[in-house]
């Protein structure tokens, strides 16, 4: 496996036609000491996020491959993100993970890329292609779109969305307003996890802070009743916020991610 950390990114192609876009993606190779780990950052993040590097680090001293990657629109990699959807970043995955670690890795997701993990989990099952090695998922947004947009937006806001295609959502987390388009929450639903019982086929750990204002654990809660009881375990952190990025929320982080590849040998 070639090395793009601490240099320039290495890219691949996804997609086709007008569809084409390079996605950047960084590689730690490892020591085959355990599974390949694969991050999946989350909604207008990127592989630079303090999560992805605290797990890029641990990773280089443990000797564990990792990959990491930017979806289309974000970070490093090309294409528009008004023009996105989750097909589109799941499609993205797919590609990173058949090039980059096609053999049982370690889905680690925040946020959207607890939904991207969860999708890319259960689209490996339907296929009768090997699962992953484990789910590792930082406040897991699944459904986002549909339960944590859709649902909390105002009847004005839903019908700017319908007539002019998207509105610009202030972020506290990006000084520049979020597209929000017509096309991102039509698309949501063809993707929601939660009216049915989902099986990845894996263990799954759940990190959820108590005080996250953009996923609140109540809804975790909900993911949680859809997962096989056996092997799923929820840890809930009374004063975490949505980023859990501080020194104690990424030490839990890393030790869920080690205790996986424990329990994975």
């Amino acid at each position: 496996m070639a090395s793009a950390e601490g240099g320039a990114p290495i890219f691949i192609e996804v997609g086709s036609g007008r569809d084409l876009r390079r996605i950047a993606v960084r590689l730690r190779p490892g020591a085959d000491r355990g599974p390949p780990l694969v991050w999946l950052g989350g909604f207008r993040s990127d592989m630079g996020a303090t999560k992805a590097m605290a797990l890029d680090a641990w990773a280089e001293r443990h000797g564990r491959t990792l990959v990491r990657f930017d979806y289309t629109g974000h970070g490093e990699s090309g294409g528009d993100f008004a023009e996105a959807t989750i097909s589109t970043w799941l499609a993205d995955a797919r590609a990173v993970l058949a090039a980059h670690a096609p053999e049982r890795p370690i889905l680690v997701g925040s946020s959207m890329g607890g939904w991207i993990a969860c999708l890319v989990a259960r689209a490996l099952m339907r296929e009768k292609l090997a699962p992953p090695t484990g789910l590792v998922l930082i406040a897991p947004a699944l459904d986002f779109t549909e339960s944590l947009m859709w649902a909390r937006f105002t009847p004005e806001i839903r019908a700017m969305i319908e007539r002019d295609g998207a509105w610009m959502r202030p972020s506290q987390y990006d000084p520049n307003p979020v597209p929000i388009t017509r096309a991102l929450i039509a698309d949501g639903r063809a993707h929601t996890l939660l009216d049915a019982d989902l099986d990845p086929g894996c263990p799954v750990h759940i990190l959820q802070g108590m005080d996250d204002p953009d996923v609140p654990y109540t809804h975790a809660l909900e993911v949680v009743k859809r997962l096989p009881s056996a092997g799923t375990i929820l840890t809930l952190i009374a004063d975490g916020d949505h980023r859990l990025s501080r020194p104690q929320d990424l030490a839990r982080l890393l030790s869920a991610v080690a205790a996986m590849g424990v329990s994975a040998g």
